[in-house]
């Protein structure tokens, strides 16, 4: 999964784009600009922050996921959680992490997370493709003193007769001052009915969103016989998961075909769309529950994910 790319996709269209347990990306509008040292004019567009503090879920990252990559909702949240968990564990030994064409991540002395954005994306849909140029300035004083050369080699003779004025080149000039404001007044009016237009689209899928959300509940026809199972609560509040079963029983044969090849495993109780979960083994570390989660990944189930969850509650 190319999580950068998805991110880069909704700045686009959305001014904060979270990924759960991460942090979020915030994007501020920034007028256009012109450097007076290099010349350079600099399109307007949009700067790019990013926020520790705001890893709570809003489903718009997930629900987009799902949409590009053709999955369920529920394994959109897995995939979100594996590479966040990859990116943590990368981050805790020392690794600077890129996400391209955003920024790039990485732990100072402190231990504290830090971001440096990249500068080459606008991030604005109305100023997309438009480049830095530089206009070198007008040497005016140059342009004068050759007029002045060029007077002194051929003299202008003026005779008495009266010169025919040109009305039409007075009408031209009144007509390119109006088209050239009319230009302007277009582009304004261009600028406005594109915001409405993202102010609308943004509502509509955040409406979009929330359907959906509600929407995924699980219903079953002609349900099998209610079976106990006995839910295993043991300290760690990180658990690498194994899978997710509607049918209680199936749940147990998992649970014991992992006993079986040596893992802890055991039974979490079931989740909020009434799913069973097995769980490879339970972690009080997270750096522990990570690496575990890599082995296991890498040779028993590549997808097995990370659930934070206290079981003691």
């Amino acid at each position: 999964m190319q999580l950068a790319n998805h991110v880069k996709d909704l700045l686009y269209r959305y001014e904060c784009v979270i990924v759960p347990g991460f942090g979020a990306f915030l994007t501020h509008y920034k007028p256009a600009q012109i450097d007076g040292e290099s010349h350079t004019w600099h399109p307007p567009g949009k700067s790019l922050s990013f926020n520790r503090q705001l890893q709570t879920n809003d489903g718009l990252l997930a629900n987009y996921i799902a949409t590009a990559e053709s999955c369920s909702y529920e394994l959109a949240l897995q995939k979100i959680r594996n590479a966040v968990g990859d990116l943590s564990l990368k981050l805790s030994e020392g690794t600077p992490i890129i996400f391209p064409n955003l920024g790039t991540f990485k732990l100072n002395e402190e231990r504290s997370l830090q971001f440096k954005p990249h500068t080459d994306e606008t991030f604005s849909a109305t100023s997309f493709g438009l480049a830095p140029f530089v206009s070198l300035p007008i040497s005016r004083e140059v342009y004068k003193k050759q007029a002045e050369a060029i007077e002194e080699k051929a003299p202008v003779y003026i005779t008495p007769e009266k010169r025919e004025s040109k009305p039409y080149l007075k009408y031209a000039a009144i007509g390119l001052l109006a088209v050239t404001l009319a230009g302007f007044g277009g582009m304004k009016l261009y600028e406005n009915n594109v915001e409405a237009y993202n102010l609308a689209e943004r509502e509509k899928a955040n409406t979009m969103v929330e359907k959906q959300i509600q929407e995924a509940t699980f219903i079953m026809e002609n349900p099998l016989p209610a079976l106990t199972i006995t839910v295993e609560k043991e300290q760690g509040r990180y658990h690498i998961v194994a899978g997710a079963f509607r049918v209680a029983e199936n749940a147990k044969k998992k649970q014991s075909q992992l006993q079986e090849k040596g893992f802890k495993a055991k039974l979490i109780g079931e989740n909020r769309y009434g799913l069973h979960q097995v769980v490879y083994s339970s972690h009080e570390d997270r750096l522990e529950a990570l690496r575990t989660l890599r082995q296991i990944k890498q040779t028993e189930n590549k997808d097995a994910w990370l659930l934070v969850k206290d079981l003691s509650k």
